[in-house]
């Protein structure tokens, strides 16, 4: 109903007086119709756009589980191999993903923008108590509407969007599947053991001396042996540690009992969520998680002194071997990781 149609002569009763109901146009252009209001053929190719765009919604939504089941990463792969796979499987997640949710929302726009009413309509704010006629004439207006919106009699539209709604959360309860079942006391060991040299966490596994490391310095480590990517990947994530070295006397006693010569080796997993730590600010010897800002202070044993954190990140003893490499004293002397779950 154009502005033009409305009733200016239809009054409602505020307080012993009578006020119109609704305008007279005050000034709107006239409604110009669409192509799709006045043409059935153009109406019929505008539902088609909009089924093969919910359509698109679906393949992507069945794209993404084809991608995330099928790329496998087997244990014997090499680094190369490794992260060739992962690159694969993120672009080919990211594009199902990417058509699923804009087959669904354009396809949304399209139908309302073509096939949906686009008349403007101007009313008079009512009293909130409407009477039981003006109640009764919105439940008419809703039901015109359901019908203007042609839901109902365009079964192309409804039966693909009814289609792309039902896929679309699949690809969650998939991501959710894989959040895996509480790790029990899986984090209270981990492969660092008495002796294990430290190694860099990039190239072939450089063990490290303690002159090699240098005063604000930070260096990502593994125990000897875990360098390879494949079966190991759990015990990787697991035995991630930062090695920085500060000013021996800027430690306090608690960190001093695991360090060398000011050298300190702390687990690189977050104990509010299991993120990695990573970022160092060398003038206040502050380790920041950058998921959500839990701070640590490494001269106070990676005390939390900011964000959700509930405990320090667990440090590694460490000290020298007789050839002036970095080795572990011992393991860790309590779980590593996020400590919201139960440890057994």
């Amino acid at each position: 109903m154009s502005t033009s149609d409305q009733h200016p002569t239809d009054v409602a009763t505020v307080d012993g007086g009578e006020v119109a109901r609704r305008f007279e146009n005050p000034g709107l252009p006239d409604h110009r119709h669409r192509l799709t209001d006045i043409d059935a053929k153009a109406a019929k190719r505008a539902e088609r756009q909009v089924a093969a765009l919910f359509g698109l919604s679906a393949l992507g939504t069945i794209l993404t589980l084809v991608a995330y089941f099928s790329v496998k990463f087997e244990g014997n792969l090499t680094m190369d191999q490794h992260l060739s796979r992962v690159e694969l499987s993120n672009i080919l997640l990211g594009t199902g993903l990417f058509l699923a949710l804009f087959g669904l929302g354009a396809g949304a726009i399209h139908w309302a923008k073509t096939l949906m009413p686009d008349e403007e309509r101007i009313e008079l704010r009512h009293p909130m108590r409407s009477s039981d006629e003006d109640r009764a004439d919105a439940l008419a207006i809703l039901a015109e509407g359901a019908a203007e919106s042609g839901f109902g009699r365009r079964p192309l539209i409804r039966n693909t969007l009814i289609g792309a709604l039902a896929l679309i959360p699949l690809p969650a309860i998939a991501f959710l599947r894989d959040s895996g079942p509480m790790p029990g006391t899986d984090l209270a060991t981990t492969p660092w053991k008495a002796g294990d040299r430290l190694v860099r966490d990039v190239g072939r596994g450089t063990p490290i001396k303690a002159s090699d490391v240098q005063i604000g310095s930070v260096v990502h480590v593994m125990p000897d042996g875990l360098q390879a990517p494949g079966e190991k990947m759990e015990e990787r994530a697991k035995a991630a540690v930062l090695l920085m070295r500060l000013d021996p006397a800027d430690l306090d006693p608690a960190s001093k009992g695991g360090a060398y010569d000011g050298i300190v080796a702390y687990s690189k997993i977050c104990t509010h969520m299991g993120c990695p730590v990573g970022l160092y600010e060398q003038q206040t010897h502050h380790l920041l998680c950058p998921c959500h800002q839990s701070t640590f202070d490494v001269t106070k044993n990676c005390a939390v002194i900011f964000g959700p954190a509930k405990r320090p990140l667990p440090q590694l003893p460490i000290t020298v071997d007789e050839e002036g490499y970095l080795i572990a004293k011992d393991g860790f002397k309590e779980p590593v990781g996020p400590s919201y779950w139960e440890r057994g």
